[in-house]
């Protein structure tokens, strides 16, 4: 397994990328693109690189707020976060260069890019499907749903699967229905996939604190992972 740092940049802000992928496999292969969740890229995004690298694909853990920034607590992760989900046209422009970079990794088959993400990083996965380049397969898990106001509409290309719990308090049904009539108002192919009994962040144990609404889920952990291996399995071949 290869695993490696790659240092790029927005603009003059610098981001620093995770990237695996295995050594003994000479063809090139897709690219998943990873999104963190409201922490920033931390071992959970990157340890996903790296099982996604097990499946076969280049595991492209990206980093949204900047190289070596992260919170350390649920106020600094909401201030990290705030300025993209306030500015959506800041978010695409950030997530757009992950997609970049990831084209340009020599083991890439740059037909075939995909993206998915936790949490805030579902968000993302779902802006770069909205962007309209040219992503094949976006998942996005325990994601926010809602979609960008003031920014420019353009074609979606993507085909997009939600994974979602039920219980979920950061998204309200209003957010849920608007998604889905989103989805289909674009003619996107799309599908979501609602995990009863699971609440925000159900894929990620660290992240287990009740009172604010996030859960850790086994089941749905385990299901949601089958379903994104399904998906790729189907998009990618």
């Amino acid at each position: 397994m290869h695993t490696q740092k790659l240092q790029y940049f927005d603009g003059t802000t610098p981001l620093e990328a995770f990237i695996a992928f295995e050594e003994k496999i000479t063809a090139k292969r897709p690219v998943v693109i990873i999104f963190h969740a409201w922490r920033g890229k931390d071992e959970f995004v990157c340890n996903k690189a790296i099982e996604l690298a097990e499946l076969g694909y280049v595991g492209f853990a990206a980093d949204v707020y900047g190289q070596g920034v992260f919170g350390s607590n649920k106020e600094e992760c909401g201030r990290l976060m705030a300025p993209f989900v306030e500015d959506r046209l800041l978010l695409r422009s950030r997530v757009a260069r992950a997609f970049e970079e990831a084209k340009k990794l020599s083991v890439a088959d740059e037909r075939k890019i995909g993206a998915m993400g936790f949490c805030f990083g579902g968000l993302c996965a779902l802006d770069l499907a909205r962007s309209g380049l040219d992503v094949k397969a976006v998942v996005s898990f325990h994601g926010l749903l809602n979609p960008p106001t003031k920014v420019p509409e353009k074609k979606i290309v993507s085909k997009i699967l939600a994974l979602h719990g039920n219980d979920d308090p950061m998204v309200s049904l209003e957010e849920q229905e608007g998604f889905k009539q989103e989805m289909t108002k674009h003619k996107v192919d799309w599908q979501m996939h609602i995990y009863g009994n699971a609440m925000h962040a159900f894929t990620n144990p660290d992240a287990h604190d009740p009172g604010f609404g996030t859960v850790y889920n086994q089941a749905a952990d385990r299901r949601s992972w089958v379903a994104m291996k399904d998906f790729f399995q189907e998009v990618f071949g």
